[in-house]
C-alpha cells in the first residue's frame, strides 16, 4: 500500500530523514516510535506530501507522491489525524466531518451528513453533532478528527502523535477508537509515545533514530528482545515513567 525507497528530507542542513526505505502492507497497522527529533512525524507528513521529500521515491496505492497530477488522489485516499485536532472552529461537529466528502468526493450535503452521523456514532459522539469544537474536550475533538478522516473512506490512515496534546485521562478514549479501527483492516501508520497501545495493536513496530529506521519487527520482538542499544535505552527511558 505504501512504498518508500531511499527517501531523504532536509530542513536546512539538518537531515530529518536519511535514506529511508520502507514497505507498508495493505491492512497493516504500523506503529512508529523513537525519541523526539528522530524523523517520525516527518516520515508520515512526507507520505501525503504535507512535507516535500528531497530525494527518493514514495508510492501510495500505486500513485507517486511528488507527481502533482496525482496529489489530489493521494490525499483523498490518505486520511490524516493531527496532534492538535485542526478542526474548523466556525463549523459544527457534523459539518466538520461532512465537509471533506462534499468538497472532494462530490457527495451532496444530505449524503455526507448521513455518513458523518454514522461515523460520529462509531466514535461515541452522536450526542454532540450540533456542538462546536470549543464546546468539546480534547479527547472529543480528537475523536471528531478521526471521524473526519474516516468520512473520506480512505485506504490509508496516518496518525501524528494523536494523543500528545491530550490530558492523561482523555488518552484512553482516543486509543480505544484507534484500536477498534485497527481491527477493521484499514492500513494505519501511527506515530505515538503510547507503548502499551503499540504493544497491543501494532502488527509491526518501527524504531527511528536520527532520521533512520534502526530496528523493526513485531511488538513482542522489539519490546522483549531489543537488539540495538539505542532502542534498549529508549524503551528503558519511556517505560520507567
Amino acid at each position: 500500500m505504501i512504498s518508500l525507497r531511499g527517501v531523504s528530507k532536509y530542513f536546512g542542513h539538518f537531515r530529518a530523514l536519511d535514506d529511508v526505505t520502507l514497505d507498508v502492507m495493505a491492512g497493516e497497522t504500523l506503529v512508529v516510535i523513537g525519541p523526539s527529533g528522530s524523523g517520525k512525524s516527518t516520515l508520515i507528513r512526507c507520505i501525503n506530501r504535507l512535507e516535500t521529500h528531497d530525494a527518493g521515491d514514495i508510492v501510495v496505492d500505486g500513485f507517486t507522491v511528488g507527481d502533482t497530477r496525482q496529489l489530489a488522489t493521494i490525499r483523498a485516499e490518505t486520511g490524516m489525524v493531527f496532534q492538535n485536532f485542526n478542526l474548523f472552529p466556525h463549523m459544527s461537529v457534523l459539518r466538520n466531518v461532512a465537509l471533506g466528502p462534499v468538497r472532494v468526493r462530490g457527495l451532496s450535503w444530505v449524503e455526507a451528513e448521513a455518513r458523518a452521523r454514522k461515523l460520529l456514532v462509531r466514535v461515541g459522539l452522536e450526542a454532540h453533532v450540533a456542538k462546536y469544537p470549543t464546546q468539546l474536550s480534547g479527547g472529543q475533538q480528537q475523536r471528531v478528527g478521526i471521524a473526519r478522516a474516516l468520512a473520506m473512506e480512505p485506504k490509508v490512515l496516518l496518525f501524528d502523535e494523536p494523543t500528545s496534546a491530550l490530558d492523561p485521562e482523555m488518552v484512553g478514549e482516543v486509543l480505544d477508537v484507534m484500536q477498534g479501527l485497527a481491527r477493521t483492516g484499514v492500513t494505519m501508520v501511527v506515530v505515538t509515545h503510547e507503548m502499551g497501545f503499540a504493544r497491543r495493536v501494532a502488527d509491526r513496530i518501527l524504531f527511528m533514530c536520527e532520521g533512520r529506521i534502526v530496528e523493526q519487527g513485531p511488538p513482542t520482538t522489539l519490546f522483549d528482545t531489543p537488539q540495538d542499544p539505542r532502542l534498549r535505552g529508549f524503551l528503558q527511558a519511556v517505560l520507567s515513567h
